[in-house]
């Protein structure tokens, strides 16, 4: 008997439906999915989103066809989103709200090795709660002018003044970012603002332009100097001030030196208009290549050294002068007390109290000049065979390199 037969008739009508289910699915999915990432905890999103779906086929035979299929379908995750906030409530959880959800960052096009992402989270919770609501359907759930209409009740005509409305507000918010990033998202509806502040674009545009240069020259560099065409895209993300920074790396206490950091393929630093006491417009800059600089070099060995990443950051994005780097070590060098390798890999924020900077960037000066770029590429690829990549040992290494900085402390 054929699988046909075995498993009943399927009726043309049936089957029709059927199928326009998984069309539903297989199209409509990526949006809900974004919805539920900005409204409840992430561990509950996929859980929630089959949820939805099944629901969503059972009860398929009351769909008259009067709404899209989408807004249909998304008018039963709303229906399911307030049952889990009310089970929540109830067993006294707290859950994750829209519109005060971290995730809100929003991408400006560069170039094939970086992607850069500007955090308006904390914007967007200044605004009330119906513009948030308009801009993270429209924005970040990716939801059509009509489809708002559905979902909201409201006219066509009212949603798209809604959003000019609350994209203004945003503006005002974002502050150093706002034309930029307001501009970026407006690309993606028929929303044009006309009574921009012409002289703060032309200041952001000038922003824009010295950030994504100083990129784009940089990583075309590393990537030939080092021989290694990256994995995957880098992500860079931009936020508004210090504390924002702090909050979003899970460091609210770091030092006001701590700016930028990297987790997997995301870079992450505080806005070069806003960088703090310890920093100015250009040394954001510059660290920005710093982080990619270590980022790629942990691309090619996962299992670097700390010593080697921060050395190669330093030393490739030349945040320090060298007469600058020598002047603030030369007292630890004439004491005799420069720290070892080992000791370089001090994985707090301690490295900075050690002079750690200063001295990973001196031991890639040392290797590039005694032995050659070559041989640095070596040392990356496999940090433990000093033999193999220089032709001495480690400790040989070291010695070289202290008889070296007593010469030029002198």
């Amino acid at each position: 008997m054929s699988r046909a037969q075995d498993n009943g008739p399927v009726y043309p009508g049936e089957q029709a439906t059927n199928q326009s289910f998984e069309e539903a699915y297989r199209q409509y999915r990526p949006a809900i999915r974004n919805y539920l990432a900005m409204k409840v905890h992430p561990m509950k999103v996929d859980d929630l989103l089959q949820y939805i779906f099944l629901r969503a086929m059972e009860r398929r035979h009351t769909f008259k066809g009067n709404s899209s299929l989408f807004t249909w379908i998304f008018k039963i995750a709303q229906n399911v989103i307030k049952n889990e906030y009310r089970s929540s409530s109830r067993n006294k959880e707290q859950s994750v709200d829209m519109e005060t959800c971290a995730g809100h960052l929003i991408g400006l096009d560069y170039a094939r090795h970086v992607d850069i992402r500007i955090d308006i989270g904390s914007a967007l919770e200044k605004l009330d709660e119906r513009d948030r609501h308009m801009i993270s359907l429209r924005f970040f759930v990716g939801c059509t002018l009509a489809e708002i209409a559905v979902i909201t009740g409201m006219r066509e005509s009212a949603v798209k003044n809604r959003l000019y409305r609350g994209l203004q507000k945003l503006r005002k918010e974002l502050k150093e970012w706002g034309d930029i990033a307001v501009r970026t998202i407006q690309d993606m509806v028929d929303i044009v603002d006309a009574n921009g502040n012409a002289a703060n674009s032309e200041e952001m545009e000038h922003v824009y332009r010295d950030l994504f240069g100083k990129l784009k020259g940089s990583v075309e560099e590393l990537v030939k100097k080092f021989k290694h065409r990256p994995s995957e895209k880098v992500v860079i993300e931009i936020y508004p001030d210090l504390p924002a920074f702090h909050q979003a790396t899970g460091e609210p206490g770091a030092p006001d030196w701590f700016m930028g950091t990297f987790e997997g393929n995301t870079l992450k630093i505080v806005s070069p208009l806003n960088p703090g006491p310890a920093h100015s417009y250009h040394s954001i800059l510059q660290s920005t290549v710093h982080l990619y600089a270590m980022w790629l070099v942990k691309d090619i060995n996962a299992s670097a050294p700390k010593w080697i990443c921060q050395g190669v950051g330093g030393y490739e994005s030349k945040q320090m002068s060298p007469d600058f780097i020598i002047d603030s070590v030369k007292d630890t060098i004439v004491r005799g007390i420069v720290p070892t390798f080992r000791e370089l890999n001090e994985d707090s924020f301690r490295f900075e109290e050690m002079k750690g900077f200063q001295f990973t960037y001196l031991i890639v000066q040392f290797i590039v000049e005694r032995y050659g770029m070559d041989a640095l590429n070596r040392l990356v690829r496999d940090a433990e065979q000093f033999n193999e990549a220089l032709g001495c040992s480690e400790s040989e290494l070291h010695g070289q390199w202290v008889t070296h900085l007593k010469k030029a402390a002198s």
